[in-house]
């Protein structure tokens, strides 16, 4: 069984720096303003690096516009992320 601190870490890394839109966001682009570096932005947990634009690109077919809340985005693409493999 893995260890669920990096999962827990990640998901909250995404809710922290997400967590600056104004919801609702419609669209992905509307996300790109409140990252911290932009689109080389990148969350770390663990093992784990990810940059913001490979989570965007590569996990939209998680992504479920338009989010009501910063909590329904993190949980999409945490779904995405443990589907891939990269949480188990």
């Amino acid at each position: 069984m893995s260890d669920p601190q990096p999962e827990t870490e990640m998901r909250q890394q995404l809710i922290d720096v997400f967590s600056a839109a104004e919801y609702p966001v419609t669209e992905p682009f509307e996300l790109i303003p409140v990252l911290p570096d932009g689109a080389a932005t990148t969350f770390e947990a663990g093992d784990v690096t990810l940059g913001a634009m490979d989570i965007g690109m590569g996990y939209a077919e998680y992504q479920k516009y338009p989010y009501q809340s910063v909590e329904a985005l993190a949980d999409d693409l945490m779904t995405g992320l443990r589907d891939d493999g990269v949480f188990r």
